[in-house]
């Protein structure tokens, strides 16, 4: 394993005694790591935010092929009762 740079390298129990101060140095940007016995097991690192994507319209064109009737025109009545929970026998249900 590579040498780990000893001003941001801690063992156990110093990083123990100093676990807030390591955070807000971790919170800065920095990245300590943590040894055990001299030897490298784990870093303390920064979270960074993910970057939400913005939304843009009209990301799904296949919608535009769907013609009108599909959202405008009443449900034929099987389907209709079938969303009110009506006649659920008929699926053994």
């Amino acid at each position: 394993m590579a040498e780990a740079d000893p001003q941001k390298t801690f063992n156990v129990h110093e990083a123990k005694t100093n676990l807030s101060r390591l955070m807000d140095r971790a919170h800065a940007g920095e990245e300590i790591v943590l040894a055990k016995a001299g030897e490298p097991w784990a870093k303390i690192v920064p979270i960074v935010p993910p970057v939400k994507a913005k939304r843009v319209p009209g990301g799904w064109p296949e919608l535009a092929q769907i013609p009108e009737s599909v959202w405008f025109e009443p449900l034929p009545e099987e389907e209709l009762a079938l969303w009110e929970g009506k006649r659920l026998d008929k699926y053994g249900l």
